[in-house]
């Protein structure tokens, strides 16, 4: 997958719109591991900055509103709405509409959250506006975070592995999936 994106890019050449296609398209598929892959084809060159940043955000905040979105369309769907045990009261569907910021805030940063509680928020029928908001002020302070410290280690495995820094971008990538997995599971409670 590494060599692919980087003869995709290649061949884009000095066409952003095609770029940024290709990054939105990655992070629909892993978006960290888009976030990390595309830290590095900026600092090789070639991927301009703002267009990697813009396309890592359009993207993640364009996935996460899809989330949402599928949520609110399973809350309509009759057969849908069988298959999820809803609270006969309105309390589960308030208490995702009172802390929907705290939710979006919080499943970004843990890993694997993000599909049930995003859904969940759509289903519950969370104000629109408000998951939006979140969900793009969370994306710009995760994928900041993340892009800059793997521009980083980009920077660092360019300089001393040459032709093996693909292997050191994928082993970094690694190394971001396992401890975010190490970490749901730490705070995840005992069975």
């Amino acid at each position: 997958m590494l060599p692919s994106l980087s003869a995709l890019f290649a061949k884009a050449g000095a066409a952003p719109v095609v770029q940024a296609l290709v990054i939105i398209i990655g992070t629909f598929i892993l978006e960290d591991a888009a976030t990390i892959l595309t830290a590095m084809e900026v600092q090789t060159g070639q991927v301009a900055l703002p267009v990697a940043l813009l396309a890592l955000y359009v993207g993640i905040v364009a996935g996460d509103l899809g989330l949402y979105g599928l949520g609110r369309l399973a809350a309509l769907w009759p057969a849908a709405r069988r298959w999820v045990k809803v609270p006969q009261d309105e309390n589960g569907g308030n208490w995702f509409g009172r802390n929907v910021f705290r939710i979006v805030f919080i499943s970004r940063f843990i890993p694997g959250a993000r599909l049930p509680l995003y859904t969940a928020c759509g289903f519950f029928n969370a104000s629109a506006r408000r998951f939006a908001l979140a969900a793009i002020l969370a994306t710009l302070i995760w994928t900041t975070l993340l892009f800059a410290v793997s521009l980083q280690v980009g920077h660092f495995l360019i300089t001393h592995l040459g032709a093996w820094k693909w292997a050191g971008m994928g082993g970094f990538a690694l190394t971001i999936l396992l401890v975010g997995r190490i970490v749901a599971n730490v705070r995840s409670p005992s069975r």
